[in-house]
């Protein structure tokens, strides 16, 4: 059947592209893109529901890419002729990033510029100035540039594409998204792609699309089990941190894992918690500066950390919750007002963690939707993955809900009961409350802070000298410990008689050590000592004695 399928080369895409795609590795289409891309091509509006991971962005970059080629063949005038709205600055930056490399070979006939970060819109402005060919941005990002006039799309625009469509309304942007569509031509293609058709694409689908094509590709959400392996487990509260504290410790998990959480203080309690236990974790919330958030992502792709803790904060989704909680407490709003949360963030939807061998739910999403794009970040393309999700008795109907869900789907990938006999690790709980009775509110209200401020500084200060030094910022890690909790030693080690016989075989504690150098295997041949090394005897600044100078001083005594 794959001779059957249409190749990249059949499709009519210019060579400096091919190329690109070569250097990808991409040897030949998703089904979403070799659907899309040909549609897209002959100019038709796509609506396109596509499971996380099937290759969406390329599925809607190629074609626009290809088509700014052709345009510019006729036109040489540099004018703002795409786009891209995205609910998130993450994916933002994920999106310029693949258009650049797309693009490798044609970059100085396609300019892309992603302005959904927080730099100051005058900052932004001699960017705008330049008319890049692609605009990447989020919809209250774009629209401040419309009002400002430093954005003109009226003239130019010739392709709108709105990616991870399902959740722009869900992130407050319907008020901004439909004032923005005042600014827009009359006649453009529209591009519409999501994970899930809720009423919201539906909504969107009225406003934006003429006459689209609906591509409802891959029946199921997820993929099925023989991708991705989904397990849950019923543990109340003090079993959660025993639970991952056996997987991590004893790395019964193998490979890069992400840990979900629901809230900013949840996060800092599990890092902690696994701290006193000398496990690495980075932390990725709403309160963390873009730069740096960007930057934690860049690095767990490039393999630099195991495991990261992130949250999935459902208030986000709808911000007349916050609205509302900050007309209520007006007080406290002064006092929590540095520590503001930032609306258009979003780590579980839509950015493409690279090789996530595991994503473990310590805590239960809220939402099906939630559960979808959070075990999607795992078995993305071809690779195989697996979800494991711990449900206290009170979360019991949500866990209905989501089985309900996936399997009106049709699709085999409900959860299964992971057979983890809890009774086995009775050994390790004294450990865990240890533990736990250190990391206080007091200990996470520290490290919350201690942590933003570390980041502020990493992110605000040395933006320049990163920029003139690129290799510094590979230095930088985020997994550094936080410390405001009291470290007791003896927790780093697990002793060999608290490992369950049963997983004495498969268990490796000591594996996270480092190693002991190799002593160098001496070079044959005259080897030239220098004085560094400690002759004993031979370095009288070491040893304090002097032999070569006692028949001088026999000589002066007889004198």
């Amino acid at each position: 059947m794959a001779t059957d399928r249409l190749q990249f080369h059949e499709m009519g895409i210019d060579d400096r592209i091919l190329k690109a795609l070569a250097d990808l590795g991409w040897a030949q289409p998703t089904l979403i893109q070799e659907k899309a891309i040909p549609l897209a091509l002959e100019g038709k509006d796509i609506l396109a529901r596509a499971r996380t991971g099937s290759g969406k962005t390329a599925a809607y970059a190629v074609p626009v890419i290809q088509r700014i080629l052709t345009s510019k063949q006729n036109v040489r005038e540099q004018a703002v002729r795409v786009l891209i709205l995205v609910p998130t600055k993450e994916l933002g930056q994920q999106v310029q990033a693949m258009i650049r490399q797309l693009t490798a070979y044609c970059a100085r006939d396609v300019r892309v510029a992603d302005i959904s970060g927080k730099a100051d819109l005058s900052a932004q402005r001699p960017i705008l100035m330049e008319k890049p060919d692609v605009v990447v941005g989020t919809p209250s990002r774009v629209l401040a540039h419309l009002s400002a006039q430093s954005l003109d799309l009226q003239a130019s625009l010739e392709t709108l594409v709105i990616d991870e469509a399902d959740l722009l309304f869900s992130f407050g942007f319907e008020a901004d998204l439909k004032s923005l569509l005042c600014h827009l031509p009359k006649i453009y293609q529209s591009f519409l792609m999501s994970a899930t058709l809720s009423e919201d694409v539906q909504a969107l689908k009225e406003l934006l699309l003429h006459n689209p094509v609906i591509l409802k590709l891959q029946g199921s959400q997820l993929p099925d089990s023989s991708q991705l392996q989904q397990y849950s487990v019923q543990c109340e509260e003090e079993d959660k941190f025993l639970l991952i504290y056996t997987l991590l410790k004893l790395h019964l998990v193998q490979g890069k894992t992400l840990v979900f959480v629901g809230a900013v203080e949840r996060c800092y309690r599990l890092k902690l918690f696994l701290e006193q236990f000398s496990i690495p974790t980075c932390v990725l919330n709403s309160e963390l500066p873009v730069h740096s958030r960007c930057h934690i992502i860049t690095q767990f792709n490039q393999g630099f950390y195991d495991y990261i803790i992130a949250t999935d904060e459902q208030v986000l989704a709808d911000p007349t919750t916050t609205a509302q909680a900050a007309e209520g407490k007006g007080k406290k709003k002064k006092k929590n007002a540095g520590r503001a949360k930032d609306k258009e963030y979003g780590v579980s939807r839509g950015i493409d963690f690279q090789n996530v061998s595991n994503v473990i739910n310590f805590d239960f999403p809220t939402t099906v939707e939630s559960y979808i794009h959070r075990v999607g970040r795992t078995a993305r393309a071809d690779n195989p993955g697996t979800a494991l999700t711990f449900i206290s008795h009170t979360e019991l109907p949500l866990l209905a809900e989501v089985e309900d869900a996936l399997i009106g789907d049709n699709t085999e990938c409900a959860l299964k009961p992971y057979g983890f006999k809890m009774e086995e690790i009775e050994g390790f709980r004294y450990r865990c409350r240890d533990a736990m009775r250190s990391v206080t509110k007091q200990a996470v209200r520290e490290a919350r802070l201690k942590e933003i401020k570390q980041e502020l500084l990493n992110s605000e200060k040395l933006k320049t000298y990163f920029e003139d030094n690129p290799r510094d910022l590979q230095l930088l890690r985020h997994d550094k410990d936080l410390h405001p909790a009291v470290i007791k030693p003896h927790l780093k080690n697990v002793p060999e008689y608290l490992i369950p016989p049963t997983l004495r075989g498969v268990a490796n504690p000591m594996s996270g050590r480092k190693r002991r150098r190799r002593e160098k295997p001496k070079p044959d041949g005259v080897v030239k000592t220098t004085f560094k090394k400690d002759f004993r005897g031979k370095n009288p600044l070491k040893s304090f004695h002097y032999t070569g100078g006692r028949s001088r001083g026999g000589k002066a005594g007889k004198s």
